[in-house]
């Protein structure tokens, strides 16, 4: 017989807050336009995307993260010193350690809560979600902090006609609490390594460093290219429209719930051609809020979920108490889905 006490948390858990910060500088596509060969309209019949915020030297993973998170936090109605986890998921943060969640959770005041960096690409917010559930539930945490923020115009290179349009920066937040009943669904998520090659970096960290040219791409005087973020994109398109969707109709299910019983649709902020797509093969009903924040901010990767959600919230095409299904997928090739009630 264990002598190990069983843990005790709340019963359920749900978001109760949510921040967003896009930086200051906005990008049209013009911009984009200086280093490859394509047009406006070739960019946004391809991806939606219209424009997109790039961060300043200010601007850092930490900053951005902290913005949207006091923005959360004071949503949330609690304070700082209740939060008992943090957990950041981002790809653009370029020390390995210590993780920059630790400086978040100090700047932010909490009261030594765990704190913990993950990378799962574009389904980081998911996966972090999933994560500040199960903490709440097993006891370890009250209050979760959830963020999901990216530089990515650091990952990008403006050279790559594939790519040099897609990435924006920016930073979103949620606070997790207890609840007395369910508002986070089920997890659908998992990974499909066999297809890690088609959202990939360029190089890795240790080649650039070692700096042999022979294994390095160059820029058009020849110079050694910064590491950047590249995809496949067909393989990508495909993978995301028909794979994606079974596994957003797979939360649907877990939740039990319909397309019917959907009030607000917020996919990961990749591509508005794969949002209509997914919001097709799911036949979602005209009532269902689309979230479209890619046309102006771009693929934010992990921040794309909390800063589409922060939008619909703010200008009132969604509301407090709506049930929504959110959706992330990206490099890995990961993925995760869930039904939530929004804050």
């Amino acid at each position: 017989m264990s002598k190990i006490k069983p843990s005790k948390g709340a019963p359920y858990a749900r978001i109760l807050g949510v921040g967003g910060y896009r930086p200051t500088r906005v990008v049209p596509n013009e911009v984009i336009l200086e280093t490859i060969d394509s047009s406006d309209e070739w960019i946004r019949s391809r991806s939606g995307i219209q424009t997109r915020h790039w961060a300043n030297a200010e601007e850092t993973v930490a900053a951005m993260s902290i913005e949207a998170s006091g923005k959360a936090i004071a949503d949330a109605g609690i304070s700082a010193e209740q939060i008992g986890g943090v957990i950041v998921s981002t790809v653009s943060h370029f020390k390995q350690t210590p993780a920059v969640a630790t400086e978040i959770a100090d700047k932010l005041g909490t009261n030594k809560a765990a704190a913990f960096d993950i990378s799962a690409g574009c389904a980081g917010f998911g996966y972090g979600l999933t994560l500040a559930k199960g903490m709440i539930v097993e006891g370890s945490a009250e209050y979760v902090l959830v963020i999901g923020v990216e530089r990515l115009s650091d990952l990008t290179d403006l050279e790559d006609r594939a790519t040099a349009f897609l990435f924006g920066d920016g930073a979103g937040a949620v606070v997790v609490g207890p609840s007395q009943e369910p508002h986070i669904g089920p997890t659908v998520w998992g990974s499909e390594g066999d297809k890690s090659e088609t959202i990939k970096q360029t190089v890795s960290w240790n080649d650039f460093r070692l700096g042999d040219v022979s294994k390095l791409p160059l820029d058009r005087e020849g110079n050694v290219k910064f590491p950047a973020i590249t995809q496949e994109g067909q393989a990508v398109f495909r993978w995301a429209v028909f794979e994606m969707a079974k596994v957003a109709q797979q939360a649907l299910d877990a939740a039990g719930i319909s397309p019917d019983d959907l009030d607000v649709f917020i996919p990961h902020q990749a591509n508005e051609r794969i949002i209509d797509s997914m919001v097709k093969t799911l036949k979602l009903p005209a009532h269902v809020t689309v979230a479209r924040d890619v046309r102006t901010t771009g693929n934010t990767s992990a921040a794309s979920i909390p800063l589409a959600m922060e939008r619909l919230l703010a200008t009132g095409e969604a509301k407090s108490g709506d049930t929504a299904l959110v959706i992330g997928f990206g490099a890995g090739l990961v993925y995760a889905a869930t039904v939530v009630t929004l804050p």
